[in-house]
């Protein structure tokens, strides 16, 4: 019945400059970007990594959200082929690790935030266990 997961809604604080991070810094691919006139959505993006899609969602006015509108994921994780050279490309783009990495035997872990303060985890994969 159910299949994966099909993308992940992002509520950024500035629309303009997530979409900048996730394209630029992270290296998402821009798949669509369109306006929406359907309650306090002003625009709609979806950007792919792999098979992985994100929706940045623009809103008219922020801080007259509903609740319903505010609650959200604790974090994505990216998959990473080296720690070490991501935390170097990440760098060389102004962004720092906030937590880790931590070698946890099967993997090793790290964290950086976007531009809002949501959490990414970073993960390099010995095995997975699954």
């Amino acid at each position: 019945m159910f299949k994966r997961i099909d993308h992940v809604e992002i509520l950024p604080g500035n629309f303009e400059k997530s979409m900048a991070f996730y394209q630029n810094v992270l290296e998402f691919r821009l798949l669509s970007r369109k306006p929406v006139n359907t309650g306090p959505l002003k625009e709609t993006a979806y950007l792919q990594l792999g098979d992985t899609v994100i929706e940045l969602m623009h809103v008219k006015n922020l801080a007259h959200m509903p609740s319903s509108m505010t609650v959200g994921c604790r974090a994505i994780a990216l998959e990473v082929e080296s720690m070490e050279g991501a935390i170097n490309y990440l760098r060389g783009h102004g962004v720092y690790i906030t937590w880790g990495p931590v070698d946890l035997g099967t993997s090793i872990r790290a964290e950086i935030k976007d531009p809002d303060g949501l959490a990414i985890e970073l993960r390099e994969w010995r095995h997975k266990s699954w």
